[in-house]
């Protein structure tokens, strides 16, 4: 084993090994994979190892697409076989929101390149003679899905290393990480010390435990799995060929052939079992836990009914252990929070299908410094504080996900184990005006207000909350809306230096006056938008920055990350100290004005600045910006304070009608104004030409990125997509109408030409609004293009302007 290197992966699973191909793929061959045991040895090698391509995520479909096609291939690389059995798979359909949800899957996946069809239950019973479909309503038939054996494939994949360079230390037990004072790692082994560059935790169960002796707390907790083998059926040996794999929410359970046996793999809904949340032994190795049949039996015996011979038949085999879960049953992959070149790829828990794509896109990032996917859906940083492995949090949402693995989740709907974890000092007030809540990086933040207090009846149609968030746009329009923005993050970066630090992080200028604010991204040095930010000047050495909530952890790395040796420059975080109320629409200043002495005039007060004042005698930083488009302030005070200033606000604005409105109608209202969204229109593998960013870039300064981006400008329209704004000719019935949600492909005379990013009824204005990115030539106002939605080609057609105050008079009133 060598005793330097570039990079040390521990854990030598799918996981693990599918980092080790790529890394070395990419050119980064002074590579060592430390495993404890034996590869694939944990938690990898008693995996059903099923390959799927259906996911309701448009970034993990493109992760999961990685899976099939190497494992298919990789023996011709190497001389080892993948694994692979393509059998292509199933999913039933047994509900309307799930035909719906399939509808939408179905044109995500067509953006991937991803073959799907919907076929019948008649179809079904051609590869199942002997299955029950009569409650089905459809089913989702991927062709090209499958299973791998996941030893064979893990093997196949290190070997695919190791041929470039790559080191395998198998049997080698890592005991200690240490930071050293030059940067890099230190990995203490039962068999001598490494120091590298880089170091990424890839163990699996053993995550949370490894990432512990660097002093990190990693969101992953085990939770038991069973499946079993049946005897030989007859009616499996009358099959001539492997029929798909079946997936089965009534059951929550898999399904597939095992030569001429029954497999059958129940996900429990109730009471799931988890392992070793405080620590696992070091020395086990191929373990499993003890089976427990009465755990799944209720299972068992609805499978029965869905596949009768199984009620008859013996049981040969089961198979019990421990597989990860994240609190949202995503993978961890990526910079580990407040950590230089400490890099997660764990907690999946299908790790067999996403090992490859984990390690494709994590060697990009490694490498490169960004990927070729939008990867804040697996960045281990979209957790915060509140996810230790240890707490009510961590645990209880790892059970839900569990219990929910086979479950249709309609748009908005949430999860509620494990809540709430941050509240704050007036969610008691906005509780008891029918605030319906959904968590955002552990806060709870209003989705909207229900009269009645009655909840979100959720679909992927219009719910019960279409007219209410309606009356809060409407409201907030055309007299005042309050918001309670108190979950963004908060950071005040100063010193001698910050001004130029920032102009070196931002491609927009930064302001030149104390009171100025601007809207700025951060780039990587490829001119991927990393970030957007909100940056007030509060003095000559003083900022004062804002970004979304679920940025915290991801935006204090980037910000600490780039301070140069030398500079006098400190980032403090805010965002637990402050809170934010907004007061928009055209009474916000009326309102105001009752409680404070400041000039809030045009004069005294002019859009895009921001001042130090009191409010109801509450200290502020008062900022004149609205994301809702109106005029506004948004007033961010401490956190202690923030019942008076509410109680203060809510008073002064009772004469002027105003309205409470929350995260539904702020992003109704946003698109009604273009605004563009990060995370949605604007993500890391977007550079600001794409994004129509133009005059938020400022090539006067030497920002990181630069050379990038005016390379893609320089290339005119030979780009691959650009962002436009368009008007959606949808259904428009107050039932089964339907809007934009993002991920919809667009089509042009049936060829696949773009997909949607965001997209909303505009109450307002009356339209259906998206935002897409689309082929440079239908860029152009009023071209029009067909979007898939639900399964059927609705009109759009590109706007000039946007559909709200295009002129941009009501935030400059």
């Amino acid at each position: 084993m060598r005793d330097e290197a570039q990079a040390v992966i521990i854990g030598g699973g799918a996981m693990g090994a599918g980092l080790l191909y790529f890394l070395a793929h990419e050119g980064w061959t002074d590579t060592v994979l430390v495993e404890k045991g034996e590869l694939s040895s944990g938690s990898t090698w008693h995996a059903a190892g099923l390959i799927p391509h259906f996911i309701g995520s448009l970034n993990m479909a493109k992760c999961h697409a990685v899976a099939p096609e190497l494992y298919a291939s990789i023996e011709d690389e190497t001389g080892l076989h993948g694994g692979w059995h393509g059998t292509g798979a199933i999913r039933l359909a047994i509900t309307d929101d799930q035909v719906d949800w399939f509808r939408y899957v179905q044109g995500m996946l067509e953006i991937v390149g991803v073959e799907g069809h919907l076929i019948g239950p008649d179809e079904i019973t051609k590869y199942w003679p002997f299955m029950d479909v009569s409650d089905v309503k459809v089913g989702f038939h991927t062709p090209n899905d499958g299973w791998s054996d996941p030893s064979s494939a893990t093997a196949a994949m290190v070997k695919g290393a190791r041929q470039l360079g790559a080191e395998l230390a198998k049997n080698t037990l890592v005991t200690e990480t240490n930071r050293l004072a030059d940067g890099r790692w230190e990995v203490i082994t039962d068999k001598g010390r490494i120091v590298c560059d880089h170091l990424v935790n890839a163990a699996g169960c053993y995550a949370p435990q490894v990432g512990a002796m660097a002093g990190l707390e990693v969101p992953i907790v085990s939770v038991i799995h069973q499946y079993l083998i049946t005897e030989p059926l007859e009616e499996m040996k009358a099959l001539d060929y492997d029929p798909p794999i079946i997936r089965d929410p009534r059951v929550s359970s898999y399904y597939r052939r095992e030569i001429d046996s029954l497999l059958v793999g129940p996900y429990e809904t109730a009471n799931a079992q988890i392992y070793g949340v405080d620590g696992i032994e070091w020395d086990k190795h191929f373990y499993l836990t003890p089976p427990d049949l009465d755990q799944i039996m209720p299972h068992l015996v609805d499978a029965g009914d869905r596949i009768p011979p199984f009620q008859e038949a013996g049981i040969k085999k089961v198979i019990s252990g421990p597989i990860t879960h994240t609190p949202d049953s995503g993978y961890l992959m990526g910079p580990a929070p407040g950590h230089d070149n400490y890099w997660l790829c764990c907690g999946a828990s299908i790790g067999v299908t996403q090992g490859p794509g984990a390690g494709k896109f994590l060697a990009q990032w490694m490498v490169h410094g960004q990927t070729e996917v939008n990867v804040a859906e697996m960045d281990p940083r979209r957790f915060g504080d509140h996810a230790g492995p240890k707490g009510r949090y961590a645990i209880e949402r790892a059970i839900e996900e569990y219990h929910e693995m086979y479950q249709t989740l309609r748009p908005g709907e949430q999860r509620f184990a494990g809540r709430p974890q941050k509240v704050d000092p007036i969610y008691d007030r906005l509780d008891a005006r029918g605030a319906q809540w959904m968590e955002v990086f552990g806060w709870e933040r209003p989705q909207y207000f229900s009269p009645d207090g009655s909840p979100e009846q959720h679909s992927f149609r219009r719910s019960n909350a279409f007219e209410v968030v309606a009356e809060e746009c409407r409201g907030t329009r055309e007299r005042a809306g309050l918001a309670d923005l108190t979950a963004f993050s908060k950071f005040e970066v100063t010193g001698a230096d910050a001004a130029a630090f920032l102009d070196r992080l931002t491609a927009n200028r930064m302001p030149a006056g104390d009171g100025g604010i601007r809207l700025t991204h951060l780039l990587t040095a490829l001119g991927g938008i990393e970030a957007e930010m909100t940056v007030t000047r509060l003095g000559p050495d003083r900022f004062y920055l804002n970004s979304g909530i679920t940025m915290q952890f991801h935006d204090r790395d980037w910000l600490n990350h780039h301070i140069e040796p030398g500079e006098d420059v400190t980032v403090a975080d805010r965002t637990e100290e402050l809170a934010i109320l907004a007061v928009a629409g055209p009474r916000a200043r009326d309102i105001l004005t009752a409680v404070t002495g400041a000039d809030l005039s045009n004069d005294g007060f002019r859009w895009l600045t921001g001042r130090e004042i009191e409010v109801a005698g509450v200290p502020c930083i008062a900022l004149r910006v609205s994301y809702v488009g109106e005029l506004g302030w948004e007033l961010h005070h401490p956190i202690e304070r923030l019942p008076e200033l509410y109680d203060a606000l809510v008073a002064a604005g009772e004469p002027h009608g105003m309205v409470h409105y929350g995260s539904y109608a702020m992003n109704v209202m946003r698109i009604e104004k273009g605004y563009k969204a990060m995370g949605s229109e604007l993500t890391t593998e977007i550079t600001p030409v794409e994004a129509d960013l133009g005059r938020f870039v400022d090539y006067s300064t030497d920002f990181i990125g630069r050379a990038a981006v005016e390379a893609r400008l320089a290339k005119g329209e030979d780009i691959d997509m650009i962002l436009v704004y368009c008007e959606v000719d949808t259904d428009r019935d107050p039932i089964t109408g339907n809007e934009c949600r993002g991920n919809e492909p667009i089509y042009h005379d049936d060829e696949l030409v773009g997909l949607t990013t965001s997209g909303t009824w505009g109450h307002t204005v009356g339209k259906s609004l998206a935002f897409a990115y689309v082929q440079p030539g239908y860029r152009r106002p009023g071209t029009t293009f067909e979007v898939s939605l639900l399964g059927q080609r609705r009109t759009a057609t590109v706007l000039a302007e946007p559909a709200h105050d295009p002129g941009n008079e009501k935030p400059r009133a």
